[in-house]
């Protein structure tokens, strides 16, 4: 009788590893891609490499904790769980799964306005209330109601994402055709022939289509109409003063995602936004924008304490975690890493990503000589010289 052994798990690269092998490849593409020649979708983990780590010895160790908050939220570490277009394809049921691994950790998760299960289903699973983010659509009425719908559900903060006016172009995702649910063309059948773990699950799911639009909107009923509707309908006359009719109308705590340049920062903050997230995208908006945590510095100083600024982009690691907070970011977001931990094992999945981002915190910051993270800073790095100060407008 053979012996089947299960993976030990140690770092995130341990799940990407199994979810490469257990989602198609479609959705393997969609997660782990950037837009155009995806030259910022690697820099973003390569700059976070770039920064090293301030060794301390024969400090008291004893009593540490990684709890912060997060705009008055009390969280088990500062990093939440960012909002991921197509969850529930990853994995069954995907964002309910994620958002119930999340609550039980004690961080928050935040829910795409392009996920899989709705808000109204992703609030039957939980007892806490989750973030919404909103991306801005040209039916007016529309995004009303959404918004409408957040509320009802009890949603405790709304993501406004800046940076999708425009679809930045992926060329994986148009080369695979990507749709919720997929086309079964010859080729996604073969792929599912040696993914039936995915397959079998996606049987049993609540939802295989956009639960936030489908039946929401007139004349959207069907995966084609949807595809239609979904390419027309992204804003691009979102400006400042939308942005504020936005805020006022939901009339709750507000984070705006997706600020890359100083200007828009004070701006930001100006408008009254309880954080913003210093963002590019995970990469795959504008190819050939900074990195985000090199974008960060400049955006801190701008902001002063008017406003939390957060970061997303490129965190892989308890390590990236720490960078990020040391150099002055008040919380972060994951999202490929726990997308990982749901597309491997679902809910047990996203709960490991969230142990080993933990550990890997918990455990740096110790060798950095800190007992609490809220005493994390710049001190704790060795950053080149050349990495902050120089990226000006011509």
């Amino acid at each position: 009788m053979p012996v089947i052994t299960r993976p030990i798990i140690t770092e995130i690269a341990d799940l990407k590893r199994l979810y490469r092998r257990r989602v198609p490849r479609m959705f393997y593409d969609y997660t782990e891609s950037g837009s155009w020649s995806e030259q910022t979708f690697r820099d973003n983990c390569r700059d976070f490499d770039l920064i090293r780590l301030r060794q301390r010895v024969a400090v008291d160790l004893t009593d540490r904790s990684t709890r912060g908050t997060m705009i008055g939220q009390d969280v088990m570490m500062p990093v939440a769980l960012a909002p991921v277009g197509m969850t529930g394809m990853q994995h069954a049921d995907g964002e309910r799964k994620a958002a119930r691994a999340a609550e039980r950790f004690g961080v928050p998760f935040t829910l795409s306005t392009m996920s899989i299960n709705s808000i109204e289903e992703v609030a039957e699973v939980t007892t806490k209330p989750f973030w919404f983010q909103l991306y801005v659509m040209r039916d007016e009425d529309y995004v009303r109601r959404l918004i409408g719908r957040a509320k009802a559900a009890g949603c405790s903060a709304l993501v406004i994402t800046l940076d999708l006016q425009i679809l930045g172009q992926r060329h994986r995702d148009l080369k695979n055709g990507l749709s919720a649910p997929p086309r079964l063309t010859p080729r996604m059948l073969a792929d599912l022939a040696t993914r039936w773990r995915w397959g079998i699950g996606m049987l049993g799911a609540k939802r295989r289509n956009f639960g936030n639009i489908v039946g929401h909107v007139t004349g959207v009923s069907d995966p084609a109409q949807l595809v239609a509707w979904t390419a027309e309908q992204f804003d691009p006359a979102l400006d400042w003063g939308k942005v504020a009719r936005l805020m006022e109308m939901w009339g709750g705590k507000v984070i705006l995602k997706g600020i890359l340049d100083p200007q828009d920062a004070r701006r930001a903050a100006e408008l009254g936004a309880d954080a913003i997230i210093v963002s590019n995208h995970g990469g795959r908006q504008l190819d050939g924008a900074l990195s985000s945590i090199r974008a960060l510095a400049p955006i801190l100083d701008a902001v002063g304490d008017r406003t939390e600024v957060h970061l997303d982009s490129g965190i892989r690691s308890g390590q990236d975690v720490l960078k990020a907070l040391a150099m002055g970011a008040k919380g972060t977001f994951i999202g490929r890493a726990f997308v990982y931990g749901l597309g491997a094992m679902g809910e047990s999945g996203v709960t490991c990503a969230l142990k080993v981002i933990r550990r890997e915190l918990d455990l740096t910051m110790a060798l950095c000589g800190e007992r609490d993270i809220a005493a994390l800073g710049r001190h704790n790095l060795l950053i080149p010289e050349d990495f902050e100060g120089r990226w000006q407008p011509a």
